[in-house]
């Protein structure tokens, strides 16, 4: 099983690190045969190829398996025709990985909620607001004047049932229920056509509820009662935000794993930025990147019906859970005392404990 890994900027190269390790680790108990290659992308590779995303490194991405994409410095990047292409957006148009897939699972004694949550944020990825990805050339957002902006939003009918039927295939495994978040009441025709595609695929799903909340609701009682959502799907910037917010409320940014995947393509990539006030710092928590991995190698157990992926998904999991469910094996930033290394060495204990039971 061939796996690229991108560390990407900040402290990309940091919890890239610590999450081979885990991999290598895990490798090692399970006997996946694991292939990991490693090449740079953003700062470092604009600097010596005059590029943050080499034309090789796209050419590879569909030779692998799958991917692991550390978080990019993206906004400090220069214009695209100076080489600052923004490897994360240009990996989801390129290769359509239409579904960012972002589960969010209170810790007991981290989370602030009242009530526990257990949901997963389905995002539609290639279209919406954002104006780097939703046009086939030139961008979504313009200035006719300096002091005028403009900013197109893209919403087709074939993203959005896309993204509908991955979140009714996954509830269909959870708990059978989805959300649909919108603001219908407001972007009538948008949203209105993304509501009107969830609707016809929620027929091919009789056994599935479907609910329909107005994102300002949904953004209340994701406070409120987390515990009543299962799959919320919605589209790309809704998603965006109320990903982090579900993230946070669940204990922190960084314990949030996600994956950008298509249908022939996964990515898994952490939730948050890369940070740069504290790289090479060896204080990142390297969680989120940790769990993108561990749901990349579940995907990939799925599509190709291999158990020990998905065994290996699980036990990495289980692995990090037992170390942030002590309040001695924490990063800093989540009230512990460990750095990056230290921590990581928690996470491949619990490994080899789990290994030896």
């Amino acid at each position: 099983m061939q796996l690229l890994v991108l560390p990407g900027d900040g402290i990309g190269p940091e919890i890239t690190d610590a999450t081979l390790r885990v991999l290598t680790a895990t490798d090692r108990l399970l006997g996946l045969g694991l292939e990991l290659e490693t090449h740079d992308i953003g700062l470092k590779a604009l600097a010596e190829e005059g590029t943050t995303l080499p034309r090789r490194v796209m050419e590879r991405i569909p030779q692998v398996d799958g991917v692991v994409l550390g978080p990019v410095q993206h906004y400090d990047y220069p214009p695209r025709a100076d080489g600052g292409i923004n490897p994360s957006a240009e990996l989801r148009t390129a290769f359509e990985l239409f579904a960012n897939v972002r589960p969010c699972r209170s810790h007991p004694d981290l989370s602030i909620l009242r009530h526990p949550m257990d949901l997963v944020i389905v995002r539609e990825n290639t279209e919406g607001f954002y104006s780097d990805r939703n046009m086939v050339a030139g961008t979504g957002e313009f200035m006719p004047d300096e002091d005028l902006a403009l900013s197109v939003r893209k919403i087709s009918a074939k993203a959005c049932e896309r993204i509908a039927r991955a979140a009714f295939e996954l509830a269909r495994t959870r708990r059978k229920k989805v959300t649909a978040v919108h603001k219908a009441n407001v972007v009538k025709l948008s949203d209105g056509l993304f509501l009107r595609e969830v609707r016809e695929v929620a027929a091919d799903f009789p056994d599935v509820e479907l609910e329909e909340l107005i994102v300002d609701a949904a953004a209340a009682l994701l406070v409120r009662r987390p515990h009543t959502f299962d799959v919320l799907v919605t589209t790309n910037m809704f998603g965006d935000i109320l990903s982090d917010e579900a993230s946070e409320l669940s204990g922190s940014l960084g314990l949030g794993g996600s994956i950008n995947a298509g249908h022939d393509i996964c990515v898994g990539q952490a939730q948050h930025g890369s940070a740069p006030d504290i790289a090479g710092q060896g204080i990142a928590n390297p969680t989120s990147l940790i769990l993108s991995a561990a749901m990349l190698l579940d995907w990939l157990g799925t599509r190709h019906t291999a158990p020990a992926l998905t065994e290996a998904a699980a036990r990495i999991e289980s692995a990090v859970g037992a170390a942030l469910s002590d309040p001695a094996t924490r990063t800093r930033d989540i009230g512990g005392s460990l750095g990056t290394a230290a921590f990581t060495d928690a996470v491949v204990a619990a490994l080899d404990e789990e290994g030896g039971a």
